[in-house]
């Protein structure tokens, strides 16, 4: 008899319209049910379920949903799709807004996520709305093909499960395998670091071929079937799209038993492979229908050809299909994923257009597409009229996609012979190239090479040394600063050259931290500039004054030129500019004078944009930046986690300056806030490298995290001694934004200051805090941290008031809180009861920081308040009060028996951070030894 198919994909029906169970993933659902069994016991986390096309990664998400509804467990799910990337948060909002039981205050998200510039506050506002849900029981949420998202939903998915890991939430994505946008790929890499669960989806065995065959047949399959059933390869989607695409007289049970009635059916299109197509542009999709009709694998270059076109324009077209996981790179080819996908895509081209194209690439020579001749191999050492081609391929691609450019550009050097004039000139073209596409160390190489071979002409050393100077900013700032001022030096030197080297020892000069010598290399520069008509230094040059005004106080000065250098940048596009990013500063400006929600928003867009052009060292640097703004508004876990994703590489050259002042820094003022004294350890040690640096703004650095240490640590004598250098160096070389000159550091040095007796010092901070308030009345956070280190210093209650109230609408939530604790702390002296509501907000706003160490200082001055209950903070639990959620999830692994080191692993953490979370919670508990801690913890669970 006939038999009637389904063909759906991710759940088949049998043929009685059941769906049918799913086949071979036991361990991956035994896995599953492990991380729901974790979830019950109150251990979020995430899952990463990964795999190619048609493997049954949305299956699993559906098994996953399933599995914990029926523990009655609330659960969100979301879905991307590739029609909707426009929509910001989109997936994740359906998730959590729709379904049965969406998420309380689903209008108020629905109207923040319609505003604009809302996104920080919609960021706080879905956070705390799944905090409060996580309260009443855990929570699953599942976000399904995170390939398709948009930038805001990576950035808030990662932004969550980092701010929320210590709450009863487990997330489950799921992402195709092979090639993703550079976005989903670094925000992989960030969840990876977190601690994720990764769960790879693999082929199917024979056995649960064999099952699906007779789920999707309705009998066992016989032996025909299953050679029909192995072409699928083990992808599920496929073989039930095989197997239901057979017409019904194709397929008789005979005695029990599926059978094929006239051998192997000719190939078919297949659902799937039809929806992907459709996907696609008209281009990509037409690249596709013409390699399919080509046959096995296929060059770009014969793609080209057909189309008539060069291989560059056809970049865009490759990628998509590359990422639709359609066609897949075997070497300098392309070769579709899988060969029933070719087979699926080439039926339903008509016969004729199949037939032509076939004849086509099969007359078209290797020699015959001279585009690509270098690609093939076809040129040789001396051919520089395809050396000019190549060059010019580069420098037409250079703006959009740095990665091919370089490669062109790599390529034409090797056609150029050594002692070519133009060779110099093609390596100072590929130096910055292959340091906006993260490769720096063999740029530097290169040129240093090219610097030790001799023999250039002044021009050509010239263009070598700009490049190198470019390229050693992020790394190491004195050694831009050398390589521009030996450059600007040369005699002989084209007015254009020399002012871009003026402009780029400028910037050099003013992140060094010599501001002095900044300005007066930035007036010579701009006449040069002028001179030569080059809008490149002109915006670079732009950007040094907007820090000289930030020098002399003058921060609406600051911000004017600041936008415009940002502007210029824009206009000129990213393959002319000098420093590469310029709106980087602007960021840091805004988040400085707390306008951190625009530091945010400036950032998010730098790395959105960075990330889609491939320009990987531009996005670290953003990275870094995002780190400081992160620190700064009180998301400690984002922080850090921003650090470690952008720390600097294996093979970058120098000693990394602009980690220096972002990474380095935040990761010790993380580990500071949350007791975490290992990796402050650590941290303080880079700090004593730093105060030997070069830069003074290093040396500036590193001397200000050696204070910030050694007053952490209770010797603020120690912590003035060790500012000495930097309090006494003349003003206009002093840190720009580092720690001294943050203005929210103003209270901290100032309390600093008292404790060790130097009153004269603390007079000093407040002196420079009020005149950059006065000189600035439109910026609140400005006198906000005045009024906080001028009550610090009179010992004043008002101005410690009127600091609270002023950073009220202020995002810099760390600067608030410390407010608020020092306000509660006066008030403790006399009025013990009116200090209590200080000492409770400032303890929330640390504890939804993750700032354990302060949550712990503040616990105590409420204690000391007459307060003996604990304030309902987030992450804290009711029946251990004394501990914080890290140390209670600790605390239970170990009572199950657990060593230190499979905690670490439980909780994705290292041994030291479980260490230093068992002592304190040994402490706390006034315990002695993990057999008295186990009996402490039945007690009180058994009681709970």
């Amino acid at each position: 008899m006939s038999v009637n198919r389904m063909t759906t994909a991710t759940a088949p029906e049998g043929p009685d319209g059941v769906p049918t169970p799913l086949r071979g993933r036991d361990s991956e659902l035994a896995f599953i049910e492990a991380r729901l069994d974790a979830l019950d016991r109150g251990r979020g986390g995430i899952v990463r379920v990964e795999g190619p096309a048609g493997i049954g990664r949305s299956r699993i998400l559906a098994e996953a949903a399933a599995a914990a509804r029926r523990r009655g467990t609330r659960v969100f799910q979301g879905a991307a799709d590739p029609h909707e990337q426009f929509v910001p948060l989109g997936p994740l909002l359906e998730g959590v807004l729709a379904g049965e039981e969406p998420l309380a205050g689903a209008q108020r998200l629905r109207d923040l996520a319609g505003t604009p510039g809302q996104r920080f506050w919609l960021l706080q506002e879905l956070g705390d709305r799944l905090r409060e849900a996580a309260r009443n029981g855990p929570l699953l949420v599942v976000l399904d093909d995170l390939q398709w998202c948009d930038d805001l939903t990576l950035l808030t998915f990662h932004s969550l499960a980092a701010g929320l890991s210590s709450h009863p939430i487990l997330w489950i994505v799921a992402v195709r395998g092979g090639s993703v946008p550079p976005g989903v790929r670094t925000t992989l890499d960030r969840i990876r670091q977190a601690g994720a669960h990764g769960l790879a989806l693999g082929a199917l065995g024979d056995r649960a071929v064999a099952r699906i065959a007779e789920d999707v047949l309705g009998a066992p399959p016989g032996p025909d079937v299953l050679r029909l059933a192995r072409r699928a390869e083990g992808v599920p989607r496929l073989l039930v799209e095989l197997l239901g695409s057979l017409p019904g007289e194709a397929v008789t049970i005979e005695n029990g038993t599926a059978r094929l009635t006239a051998g192997h059916p000719a190939p078919r299109e297949l659902p799937s492979v039809v929806r992907r197509l459709d996907q696609l542009s008209d281009e990509a999709a037409e690249l596709v229908r013409t390699a399919a009709a080509v046959g096995g694998t296929v060059t770009v270059a014969l793609l080209a050809e057909l189309f008539g076109r060069s291989s560059a324009a056809l970049m865009t077209a490759v990628r998509e299909a590359l990422d639709a996981d359609l066609l897949a790179e075997s070497g300098d080819r392309l070769a579709f994923r899988h060969d029933l996908v070719r087979e699926a895509v080439e039926a339903g081209l008509p016969l004729s257009l199949r037939q032509a194209l076939s004849r086509q690439a099969a007359g078209s020579a290797p020699g015959r597409a001279p585009a690509d001749a270098a690609e093939g191999g076809g040129a040789a050492r001396g051919d520089a009229a395809e050396a000019d081609r190549l060059r010019a391929e580069a420098a037409e691609l250079s703006g959009t996609a740095p990665g091919t450019a370089a490669e062109r550009s790599l390529k034409a050097l090797e056609l150029i012979a050594a002692d070519a004039p133009e060779r110099p000139r093609v390596i100072a073209e590929t130096i910055p190239l292959l340091w906006q596409t993260g490769r720096a160390a063999r740029a530097r190489a290169l040129g240093a090479t090219a610097l030790a071979a001799g023999g250039l002409g002044p021009e050509d050393e010239a263009l070598i040394r700009l490049a190198l100077a470019r390229l050693a900013v992020p790394f190491d700032f004195s050694e831009a600063v050398l390589q521009a001022r030996a450059g600007a030096a040369l005699p002989g030197v084209s007015p254009t050259v020399r002012a871009r080297l003026l402009a780029t020892l400028a910037v050099g000069l003013s992140m060094s931290g010599a501001h002095a010598a900044a300005e007066q290399v930035a007036a010579e520069a701009w006449e040069t500039a002028a001179a030569a008509g080059d809008r490149s230094a002109e915006a670079t040059l732009t950007t040094v004054r907007s820090a000289v005004s930030f020098h002399r106080m003058d921060l609406a000065e600051a911000f004017r030129q600041a936008e415009r250098s940002a502007a210029l940048a824009d206009a000129l596009g990213v393959s002319t500019s000098l420093w590469v990013p310029e709106a980087l500063w602007h960021a840091l400006l805004a988040n400085t004078t707390g306008r951190t929600e625009e530091a945010l928003a400036v950032v998010e867009e730098g790395i959105r944009a960075t990330r889609e052009q491939g320009r990987t060292a531009a996005t670290r640097m953003w990275l870094m930046t995002r780190t400081r703004v992160l620190l700064e508004t009180g998301r400690l876990a984002e922080a850090r986690a921003d650090a470690e994703a952008a720390a600097p590489a294996a093979d970058d050259p120098g000693p990394g300056n602009l980690a220096d002042v972002t990474l380095r820094y935040v990761m010790l003022r993380v580990a500071l806030h949350t007791g975490d004294r290992r990796t402050a350890e650590a941290y303080a040690a880079e700090a004593t490298r730093m105060r030997s640096d070069g830069a003074p703004v290093v040396r500036h650095f590193g001397t200000w995290m050696l204070a910030l240490t050694a007053d952490h640590e209770g010797r603020p004598d120690r912590a003035m001694a060790a500012l000495d250098a930097v309090m006494t160096s003349p003003a206009a070389d002093r840190p720009a934004y580092a720690g001294l000159i943050d203005p929210a550091d103003a209270p901290v040095l100032v309390r600093m200051a008292l404790r060790a007796g130097a009153h004269e010092r603390a007079a000093q901070a407040v002196a420079v805090a009020e005149k950059r308030a006065v000189l600035n009345p439109d910026l609140p956070f400005l006198a906000a941290t005045a009024a906080h280190a001028r009550g610090l210093l009179d010992n004043d209650l008002a101005p410690l008031v009127r600091a609270v109230r002023l950073y009220e609408d202020c995002p810099r939530v760390l600067a608030r809180a410390s407010a608020l604790e020092d306000a509660g702390r006066k008030l403790a002296a006399t009025r013990k009861p009116e200090a209590v509501p200080y000492f409770e907000t400032a303890l929330a706003l640390y504890a939804r920081s993750g700032a354990e160490w302060d949550v712990a200082r503040v616990g105590r001055r409420l204690r000391a308040a007459g307060v003996r209950r604990r304030p309902s903070t987030a992450g804290l639990s009711d029946a251990w009060p004394e501990l914080t959620a890290a140390e209670l999830r600790v605390v239970r692994l170990v009572a199950q028996g657990l060593t230190n080191r499979e905690a670490a692993g439980h909780l994705s953490l290292s041994p030291h951070t479980v260490g230093s979370h068992l002592r304190r919670a040994f402490t706390k508990l006034d315990v002695t030894s993990r057999a008295e801690l186990t009996r402490l913890v039945r007690l009180r669970d058994d009681g709970a």
